[in-house]
């Protein structure tokens, strides 16, 4: 009869605390081939411009159980910015916000293709003169492992592009 007891006893303890616990999924939320286009992008990343010039470090990182990607970029003359990156699995676009201590925002969107990422987006000054801008930036992953981000500009809706930064990521030893 205690055997029973006993049995008894463990099952009403027990049962309760596996009842409250939500089923494991099937597979992690964020593990589709979409969510690793951008995987090129992790590492801790010196950053120069196109002339060789350093114009600062980056650290791009996995967050929030791989569904979202973190950027921290230090530049050179105390440009401090974050940007936190995702694949928006239900409208099919990749969308980075991009908040930096100028007080600067930017919101680009697009997707993978032909090898590049490719985001783009709005901007607008308001003073002296509202003026929206055109944002395009494009990241490349190289052969020799380092990654190219060009980031353009276009005051005439993408009929003719101006370079606002032509930037050499190299990997950090």
């Amino acid at each position: 009869m205690t055997v029973r007891v006993f049995w008894i006893a463990a099952v009403l303890l027990v049962t309760p605390v596996h009842a409250q616990q939500p089923p494991a999924p099937a597979h992690p939320p964020c593990a589709t081939a979409e969510h690793r286009q951008f995987d090129f992008w992790l590492g801790d990343w010196e950053v120069h411009n196109a002339v060789g010039k350093r114009a600062g470090e980056n650290r791009i990182s996995r967050i929030h159980g791989d569904c979202a990607i973190l950027e921290e970029w230090r530049g050179a003359g105390n440009v401090t910015g974050t940007s936190l990156n995702t694949f928006d699995q239900g409208r099919g676009v990749w969308h980075q916000t991009w908040v930096d201590n100028g007080g600067n925002l930017l919101a680009l969107e697009g997707g993978f293709a032909d090898g590049t990422m490719t985001l783009q987006g709005r901007s607008v000054e308001r003073a002296p003169v509202p003026k929206t801008t055109l944002q395009r930036v494009r990241w490349t992953p190289q052969p020799d492992g380092r990654v190219r981000q060009l980031w353009e500009m276009s005051g005439d809706d993408g009929k003719t592009w101006t370079v606002a930064f032509d930037g050499w990521y190299s990997r950090k030893p």
